[in-house]
């Protein structure tokens, strides 16, 4: 694996398979057909550009058209019109593992957005339940860069510039445009958030300084690897919102050597440098910032992807747990471990929660009683990881999500039977 964070890398499976001094000679080595892969546009700024030249046993370019494809009808892109977007408070059960031989593609289920694809801002939001790896077929977005959280299951992410092994409490970005198959060992679900907007990149440390956060040495990028076979590969793409199908003659992971700075890369949520407050009151979420999507408004992001990972509660005469907050932000939040330490019952490990803006959330009865109570020692939260996909926009759950068995109807009735607070006379 290679190290670093949008780093410029230059990688060949087959030695003296990268051109040298160029990108397109007129005679590429081996015969290998030079292909630049643009995640941003050509003449975005140095320090934003993200952008790779491959070098392929065969041109991407080569297959037929593509057609609709209906082997999955929950998958979804915003703008999502056919429900209003909700002030509750929702919350789902884990998603169900299917009952037959389905993988990662056919698992797909979107259960919220916001923003709009074709304009290139917002995200989706999808769980996915897996039990078969995908053979013969691979996937790509046109639509945006895939966030993939596991919750059950190790994952083998096959792209086209390279395998990563990603396992629970583990992440793993596949940039918009790149080929991948998902290979699993059993029963795998997880989360996959679906980035329109500016690419992920990590947040900014500010007066936390350098060494703070995750660490961009952390983050590992595969080196190149290929497949030479001629049997028939299924591509789905999705577009728009939709997914369409076409068949190559070919495997679609024929990368043989590629250099640049877009690339799928993984990261282990245990390396986080998680930092906590030592003294007075309780630290603003954002210092558990893993990546960052930027907006047009300083400050707000298209997507944050925030971590609750284990850490000391150490703070003096504090309120410890989340606090009471209602906010501009909307957040989505999911569980991959353990215990979430703001509520003490119905969010379990594969299970989601939607608090939009301005919803009023925080501790649930059980949780503000423990800790008002609590002897304030030193305590480590241990043997947890929970996550928050936070955007600027209002985020908007699908027809599936708000019909779903899944959904809490009595999430509500977690605030309820807080009593009421006692003034002097």
């Amino acid at each position: 694996m290679l190290t670093g964070i949008g780093n410029h890398f230059a990688t060949e499976a087959v030695a003296g398979a990268l051109p040298v001094g160029r990108n397109s000679p007129q005679r590429t080595p081996f015969g290998l057909y030079a292909e630049q892969l643009s995640g941003t546009a050509f003449t975005a700024p140095r320090v934003e550009n993200r952008r790779s030249w491959l070098y392929r046993l065969r041109p991407a370019a080569s297959h037929p058209a593509f057609t609709p494809y209906d082997g999955n009808a929950l998958l979804r892109s915003p703008p999502l019109g056919d429900m209003p977007a909700s002030p509750n408070r929702l919350r789902w059960n884990p998603l169900a593992m299917p009952g037959g031989q389905v993988d990662f593609v056919d698992g797909l289920v979107t259960i919220a957005g916001n923003g709009d694809v074709a304009a290139g801002t917002g995200l989706a939001i999808h769980l996915y339940a897996a039990t078969k790896s995908m053979t013969n077929r691979a996937f790509v977005s046109g639509d945006g860069e895939l966030l993939i959280v596991p919750q059950q299951g190790a994952l083998t992410l096959v792209t086209e510039l390279g395998v990563m092994q990603v396992e629970p409490q583990m992440v793993a970005v596949i940039p918009r445009g790149v080929r991948f198959r998902v290979e699993v060992q059993g029963q795998s679900r997880g989360y996959v958030c679906e980035n329109f907007g500016a690419l992920f990149r990590l947040p900014d440390l500010g007066p936390i300084g350098a060494n703070g956060l995750a660490n961009a040495r952390d983050f590992e990028t595969p080196a190149a690897a290929f497949e030479d076979n001629d049997t028939p590969c299924q591509l789905i793409q999705k577009f728009q919102g939709k997914l369409w199908t076409t068949t190559l003659g070919h495997s679609a992971m024929n990368v043989v050597a590629w250099h640049g700075n877009l690339a799928p890369y993984r990261y282990d949520l245990r390396r986080f440098n998680t930092i906590n407050t030592v003294s007075y009151d309780h630290p603003d979420p954002s210092i558990f910032t893993v990546l960052t999507s930027p907006s047009d408004t300083p400050g707000t992001a298209n997507c944050d992807f925030v971590i609750f990972p284990p850490r000391w509660m150490v703070a003096e005469d504090t309120f410890r747990p989340p606090w009471f907050h209602r906010n501009i932000m909307s957040e989505f939040m999911g569980l991959v471990h353990g215990a979430y330490d703001a509520k003490e019952g119905g969010f379990e490990p594969g299970g989601s929660s939607l608090h939009n803006c301005m919803s009023g959330h925080g501790p649930d009865v059980a949780s503000y009683e423990k800790a008002v109570a609590a002897n304030l020692a030193p305590h480590r939260i241990n043997d947890t990881m929970a996550f928050m996909f936070e955007s600027r926009n209002v985020i908007q759950p699908t027809r599936w999500a708000m019909e779903t068995p899944l959904l809490q109807k009595d999430y509500d009735s977690a605030w309820r039977g807080f009593p009421k607070a006692k003034l002097p006379k």
